[in-house]
This record gives C-alpha cells, structure tokens and sequence, in this order.
C-alpha cells in the first residue's frame, strides 16, 4: 500500500473514530445506544493501530494486535446489534441496512476478516494491515452511515 494511500484511509478511520466517540454518549434509544457503543469501541481500537501507522504512537505489536482482536470481536457482533430496526435522533444508521442487510452482514463480515487476519508483527506489516481493516470501514460507512 502506498504511503498516500495508508494516508487517506489512516485519516478515515481516525475522523471516523472521533465521530462515533461524539455521539455515543447522546443516544437514548438503548438499541441505539448499543450499537454506538460497539462502533466506538471499533473506533477506539482502530484509533490505536493507525496513531501507530502514522508515528502518533510508538510501535507496539501486543497493542496492536489487541486492537485487531477489539475489531474483530466487535464486528462479529454488528449484525446482532442491527437486526432490529430502531431510531434514535442521533443515529447515524442509513435504512439501507435494513433494506439490504445481507450486503451489510457481509460488510461486517469484512470487517472481521480484515482485523482477524491483520499483521502486527511489525511496523511495517501494521501499516498495511490498517489500510485492508480501514478500507473495509469505509465500505460500510459510505453505504450504511448517515455523514453528520
């Protein structure tokens, strides 16, 4: 992956993270809340890795793969949190989730893969791993995330 592209998808996720962070604590809806909960702890984890990706943080490969494993855990658990539709004003969840909610499982399918199979080893082998695990968020987000 090339330095601009690790760039643009370490950018992503970070803004992506700081986002969910602002909202997780304004939903009522528990439902809601739920779900903000787990993209925040997503948000969090992937924070981690790419503040180590771009030399924000010092290289830590038993963080980083704690991190991935976060994700991963995590992203299993999207779909059960989205299976039943609720609202909130503050969600940021598209009704295309549950319009197509195969493509969306598949997404957090995705997403799980990616940090399951990421590689901390190294410097090196996280910069391109954050990239695979970010371009899968992106992929979720530009269908199924209201932008706020």
């Amino acid at each position: 992956m090339t330095t601009r592209r690790m760039t643009k998808v370490t950018i992503f996720a970070l803004a992506a993270a700081a986002a969910t962070l602002a909202h997780a604590a304004d939903a009522t809806d528990p439902t809601v809340k739920a779900r903000q909960e787990a993209m925040e702890t997503i948000g969090k984890s992937m924070k981690t890795i790419a503040d180590m990706a771009k030399g924000d943080a010092a290289f830590d490969s038993g963080a980083a793969t704690a991190a991935a494993a976060t994700i991963a855990e995590t992203a299993a658990k999207v779909p059960g949190l989205f299976e039943t539709p609720a609202d909130d004003p503050e969600s940021e969840a598209k009704p295309a989730i549950w319009t197509d909610f195969a493509d969306f499982t598949e997404k957090s399918e995705a997403l799980k893969a990616a940090a399951s199979e990421a590689d901390m080893a190294s410097l090196d082998a996280l910069r391109g791993s954050v990239g695979d695990i970010g371009k899968t968020c992106k992929s979720c987000h530009d269908d199924y995330r209201v932008k706020k």
